[in-house]
């Protein structure tokens, strides 16, 4: 059963979105999607990004888990929203 989850980092640049997101894809099983700010106003400070949804198996958690936490530690406003689980 693969784990569906919704990542967001507050005003995070593009950037570092894309960074984590090639970080996470050099696990096995590990998928990743970059979801763009859907806001129709336009802000400096805010994120091209809006959110991540990443999805991987089981035995991935804690490694997916320990990168999200390398980046938490190092960014502020992190929330992880939503987890689903699929199939």
């Amino acid at each position: 059963m693969e784990t569906r989850e919704k990542i967001e980092f507050a005003n995070l640049p593009l950037a570092i979105y894309r960074e984590i997101a090639a970080h996470l894809r050099q696990l096995e099983g590990v998928k990743v999607e970059l979801i763009p700010q859907s806001s129709p106003e336009f802000d400096y400070k805010q994120s091209q990004i809006s959110e991540l949804w990443v999805d991987y198996d089981p035995d991935r958690a804690q490694q997916v888990k320990q990168i999200i936490a390398y980046y938490r530690d190092r960014y502020t406003g992190y929330s992880n929203l939503k987890k689903e689980w699929d199939k």
